[in-house]
């Protein structure tokens, strides 16, 4: 409404808005060429940084988003605890601080990958964001199980795939999606 735009991760905001393909390239061309004005069909101010910012926001939103499925018990942490349900139950997604111990995550990675074949990784966050978002000091290893919650958190991390590395390349194997 104010003539600004601004990035509405969770489309809810008031006003007008303009849809774009939710990647980096994307929105960094259409702030610089124009592409925010043609889709308003008026002038429009495009801040500095406004990629940064998206991807500031989704990730704060996936962050936030995990933080309520632990509240609902949807989320399981630590290394024993996931190595547990990893025996028990399909993963949809583990995370794995991207600042945590390489043995610990292989660890884990191998005996999600024998037992459930392809699986989904991400690895984007620190141990200190993560545990800020799951109510921890630190979190370095996390599970989320097959569900309903699942698909939500697939949805936001997808969005935020267009603007960062999800899972690092040298954490991919034949079995990381």
């Amino acid at each position: 409404p104010s003539g600004v735009v601004i990035p509405d991760v969770a489309a809810k905001l008031p006003g007008r808005g303009v849809w774009t393909l939710c990647t980096r390239a994307v929105v960094e061309t259409a702030a610089k060429k124009g592409g925010f004005a043609r889709g308003f069909k008026k002038n429009v101010s495009v801040p500095a940084g406004l990629a940064e910012q998206a991807e500031t926001l989704l990730a704060k939103r996936c962050l936030d988003f995990l933080g309520i499925a632990r509240g609902a018990g949807d989320v399981v942490l630590g290394a024993d605890q996931v190595d547990a349900a990893l025996r028990k139950v399909k993963p949809a997604w583990l995370f794995e601080a991207s600042d945590g111990a390489a043995d610990g995550r292989d660890r884990i990675l191998a005996l999600a990958f024998g037992l459930w074949g392809r699986i989904s990784v991400a690895g984007c966050f620190t141990s200190e964001e993560l545990g800020v978002a799951l109510g921890r000091d630190r979190v370095v290893h996390g599970l989320i199980p097959v569900g309903r919650i699942a698909h939500r958190w697939t949805v936001d991390i997808g969005r935020l795939s267009g603007f960062r590395v999800i899972t690092p390349a040298d954490w991919r194997q034949n079995n990381v999606d």
